[in-house]
């Protein structure tokens, strides 16, 4: 999903913006739909305090080179049960099981979400410009309250 991380089987290109406790990384992949769409910036904090609702990078598990983003949904005995918002994108523990605290790297903070492309009217502009930056809430999305029915 970011572009150092990367979500569940999406690739990253471009290194990270900044080193240090925040870092900026690109989201690939429609894991996090509604919550982050491919092409948003996450600002993400390293070594911060993760707690259930939490949008988190994390090494997946069987293939620790590849990181992910994924929701903090709850702690566990192995670790961080994590699940993605779009539950149609699978890749999460429902697939590889509680992750280890160890592979938890960061928690996002801030979502930037990039004008598209071809967006030229004074609405639509005002429109982005309104939404472009948001914290990232640990609260479940809209949609997943929904789909919880």
């Amino acid at each position: 999903m970011p572009e150092t991380p990367e979500s569940t089987r999406e690739r990253s290109g471009r290194g990270p913006v900044a080193r240090g406790p925040f870092q900026v990384v690109e989201v690939t992949g429609p894991s996090m739909v509604p919550t982050l769409h491919h092409g948003d910036w996450l600002l993400v904090q390293y070594g911060a305090r993760v707690r259930p609702g939490d949008v988190v990078i994390l090494r997946h598990p069987f293939q620790q080179d590849l990181l992910v983003v994924k929701r903090a949904a709850e702690r566990r005995r192995g670790g961080w049960w994590v699940l993605a918002d779009n539950s149609f994108a699978g890749g999460d523990s429902t697939d590889y099981g509680a992750v280890p605290e160890e592979l938890v790297l960061a928690t996002a903070r801030l979502r930037y979400r990039p004008p598209a492309k071809g967006q030229r009217s004074l609405r639509s502009v005002v429109s982005w410009a309104v939404s472009a930056l948001r914290p990232v809430s640990a609260a479940r999305s809209v949609s997943r309250r929904l789909r919880a029915r």
